[in-house]
């Protein structure tokens, strides 16, 4: 009743291989690209008339198909509702995460605006799989750690103290460690923000744990790339520090 029939079949049958033989070789990255927009359309009442094609694309040998996927399943994820993404999109996204470099930046780079839409005990499964983020295929792809602490600096605020201490610090301390200066730089502002998120959070035996860790991996570094990222993170100002910090 929202559109025509014939339409919507014109639409579903983008993903035959055979047509694009005979049509247009990026006719499924075409139709990947405007999923959302007839997800929207048809409202969520009526997913049951794409999920086929939407898991067709998914698994789709192209990976730019996959990658145009990757980049827009969080808008998906927002017109679906929480029960539809658990059960339908969630397969996706691990699959996704798993995929080529130039697949899986594609849910990174909104890796909080998905997160946040799970609940607590199915967000926290990827606490896990954070960590595989640092590994990429090209480990020139410096955008790709980069990318990586600026959603962490997002995801701090879905976890509990504790998780953060326990997940996400060590990913930050990695990433400060980097050899390229711009993901050092913003891994900077994620080990502030992390400290942040303790005192904060009345955790401040965690924060100061996590400051005598800087100190001893930082401050007293033998190389002096090390004691120049302890002066850095120090100088990182987004918040007043208790005076601890600066002992």
């Amino acid at each position: 009743d929202i559109i025509p029939q014939p339409l919507l079949d014109q639409y579903l049958s983008m993903t035959d291989p055979a047509r694009a033989q005979t049509v247009d070789t990026e006719i499924a990255k075409h139709c990947a690209y405007s999923l959302p927009g007839v997800a929207l359309t048809l409202g969520r009442q009526n997913w049951h008339c794409l999920k086929d094609t939407y898991e067709t694309l998914a698994s789709d040998v192209q990976w730019k198909v996959r990658r145009t996927l990757a980049f827009s399943i969080h808008e998906l994820a927002v017109i679906l509702g929480d029960q539809l993404t658990a059960a339908d999109l969630v397969p996706i996204f691990n699959g996704f995460l798993k995929d080529l470099d130039e697949v899986r930046i594609g849910v990174l780079k909104h890796l909080y605006d998905f997160l946040k839409l799970l609940h607590a005990e199915k967000r926290r499964e990827y606490l896990y799989q954070l960590q595989e983020f640092v590994v990429t295929d090209n480990s020139r792809n410096w955008r790709f750690r980069y990318e990586l602490a600026e959603q962490l600096i997002l995801i701090l605020e879905l976890y509990s103290p504790n998780d953060v201490y326990d997940y996400l610090r060590h990913i930050a301390l990695t990433l400060c460690s980097d050899k390229v200066s711009e993901v050092r730089w913003i891994s900077f502002k994620l080990v502030v923000a992390i400290l942040q998120k303790f005192y904060t959070n009345n955790a401040s035996a965690l924060g100061l744990n996590f400051i005598n860790e800087l100190v001893v991996r930082f401050r007293h570094c033998s190389k002096w790339v090390g004691r120049q990222a302890f002066a850095f993170i120090c100088q990182v100002r987004t918040f007043s520090l208790p005076l601890p910090v600066c002992a």
